[in-house]
């Protein structure tokens, strides 16, 4: 008999209903308990395949497409590869870390929108700035920068890893000013503009009004009790890091498959699921400057906590590009980098019979005999993915 896999669905479902009721979630937390508890499963429909190879018949049921659902990133990240494989240029790709202080990323929690929003600008503004300067490339440059807010241990760990081409173009669009090889940027410079720019801008949006603070942290409600809490934070070191070059744009697109559409715990984590709670491997990057792979066990409604102190705000977008790579000018500017670099760009096929062809590739294929597989039947989904409704105290 086969056993199928622990899945993160399979913890959320042992609490049941009676503990979201009494355990105090927004809504957003529980549309996506909701979603990834359906996701593939008959309450949102599907499709009955029939393979032209085998005669298999198989039933496929609907993704929910959430992003925080560990079954659902592998196709969204794959789709979003695709789109950037074009943007590659051939020229080294830096990795660059930026990260938030405990104290901020607590306050962070209650302030997700404001506070991850400034960790993205901060980032990408600290990163354009000394790259800018004449004393270090002197050049305008580009980053893609990815959010990810959680540590091994599902702890709240606000950071922004950044990809970035190893150049850029000088002030008059004329040339392209590389890196020197294997360096990037003197991290440190980086981390004290970070640091200072941060705190500058952290403070304008509290006298703004625009923060909220609860519990323990009530008292920054107070302007000037905000400022004193923030002087720590203006001698303590800031972590700015960054990695040695990619070896080529295949390992950096190996890199954005694996990081930009990764949640804060995929099913292959996870160990088993008992009386005692859940049990997940996870790393410690703490022991002796090693990364050591443990493992940790958690009781259901603290992992389910955990977990859900990772939910995004509606709307808010967790991959950004910026400078050269920006939406509104990104093909422009590669293009002309391209020519500076003497690169020819891919010839794209014109034939309308190729391009007919290859837009309508077998969407389901046998994963017996490798044959297309046809829709012969639509399963329609039982219920729309929603948060359970909420009974209001004055109703």
């Amino acid at each position: 008999m086969v056993h199928r896999a622990l899945e993160v669905a399979d913890v959320f479902r042992s609490l049941g209903p009676t503990w979201r009721q009494s355990a105090n979630l927004s809504l957003g937390q529980l549309k996506v308990m909701s979603a990834i508890e359906q996701c593939r499963s008959a309450a949102l429909g599907g499709h009955v395949l029939l393979c032209e190879g085998c005669a298999d018949v198989v039933i496929a049921y609907n993704s929910c497409r959430n992003r925080h659902c560990p079954r659902c990133q592998a196709t969204a990240a794959r789709r979003w590869l695709e789109a950037r494989e074009a943007d590659l240029l051939p020229v080294e790709y830096y990795h660059v870390v930026f990260t938030l202080p405990a104290a901020i990323s607590a306050i962070a929690y209650y302030n997700k929108a404001v506070i991850y929003g400034l960790l993205f600008d901060i980032a990408a503004e600290t990163l354009r700035t000394i790259a800018a300067d004449s004393k270090h490339l002197g050049a305008q440059i580009g980053a893609t920068l990815v959010l990810h807010t959680w540590g091994s241990a599902l702890t709240h760990h606000p950071h922004v890893h950044g990809i970035v081409p190893g150049g850029g173009l000088s002030p008059d669009r004329s040339r392209w000013l590389a890196c020197k090889p294997g360096f990037f940027l003197p991290v440190r410079v980086l981390s004290r503009l970070f640091r200072r720019r941060f705190l500058e801008e952290l403070e304008a949006t509290c006298r703004r009004g625009q923060l909220r603070f609860f519990g323990q942290y009530a008292e920054l409600n107070d302007f000037t009790a905000f400022t004193q809490w923030l002087a720590p934070m203006r001698a303590c070191e800031w972590v700015v890091y960054a990695k040695r070059p990619f070896a080529g744009p295949k390992a950096v697109l190996a890199y954005l498959s694996r990081y930009t559409h990764r949640v804060a715990i995929s099913n292959q984590r996870l160990v088993a699921l008992d009386e005692r709670g859940v049990t997940f491997r996870w790393k410690d990057y703490r022991v002796n400057g090693r990364t050591r792979n443990k493992t940790m066990t958690l009781e259901a409604d603290e992992f389910v906590r955990r977990f859900l102190l990772h939910v995004l705000p509606g709307g808010f977008h967790r991959i950004r590009h910026y400078g050269l790579l920006a939406n509104p000018s990104r093909r422009e500017n590669l293009a002309k980098i391209r020519e500076l670099l003497g690169v020819v760009p891919a010839l794209i096929e014109t034939n309308a019979d190729v391009v007919a062809t290859a837009a309508v590739p077998s969407t389901f294929v046998c994963r017996h005999c490798g044959s297309p597989m046809i829709i012969i039947d639509i399963l329609q989904r039982s219920r729309p993915i929603r948060a359970p409704p909420v009974e209001r105290a004055d109703a």
